[in-house]
């Protein structure tokens, strides 16, 4: 089985710009493309899942969802990243949906389509929710900080500043994991 990293997207590996319609404002955070393209290199799965509730409010529409996706991937590819698979839930909060993180429900779907292992795998982002599927699919966590969504104490295994610091909190976490296998 495959180890996976879980990313949310806005916020964890673009710019939060809110609910998003137009292509032209995906922004890669600052090296956000080259720790995935090397975390890719070395085996991982990436997988983004993602909540889009705008569509579901009525503030974009699911092609400019569709079309802000597309540029995301675009960029990511420009980049030298592949993204194994991406999931969105598009509903509203109060629509109790299955599919809204903190659900796992679209991280135990990529585990099943993909033979990814939930035990080897982190969940990447920038929100409570983020942090919270993560840890309900049992994978480890990182909260990559920003200034829009405070760090709750103690939800995360790890919390980062930067892409920089989730690459060392992997790396460092990669030689341990290779030592208990030994």
């Amino acid at each position: 089985m495959t180890r996976a990293l879980f990313l949310d997207r806005d916020g964890t590996v673009i710019e939060d710009r809110g609910y998003m319609h137009d292509p032209d404002l995906v922004q890669l955070l600052p090296g956000a493309a080259g720790v995935l393209r090397g975390l890719e290199r070395e085996g991982w799965a990436l997988v983004m899942v993602s909540n889009q509730s705008g569509v579901g409010r009525g503030l974009i529409t699911p092609a400019e969802m569709e079309a802000v996706h597309s540029r995301f991937l675009n960029v990511m590819r420009g980049a030298g990243v592949g993204i194994t698979a991406s999931y969105f839930c598009v509903h509203r909060p109060d629509e109790a949906c299955h599919c809204r993180k903190p659900s796992t429900f679209h991280v135990e779907q990529a585990a099943r389509e993909f033979g990814l292992d939930l035990g080897k795998s982190w969940m990447i982002g920038d929100r409570r929710s983020d942090v919270l599927c993560g840890r309900n699919a049992g994978c480890r966590t990182i909260w990559l900080s920003n200034p829009l969504f405070p760090v709750v104490e103690g939800l995360a295994d790890y919390v980062a500043a930067n892409w920089g610091e989730v690459r060392t909190i992997l790396a460092s976490h990669a030689d341990a994991d290779a030592a208990a296998s030994a």
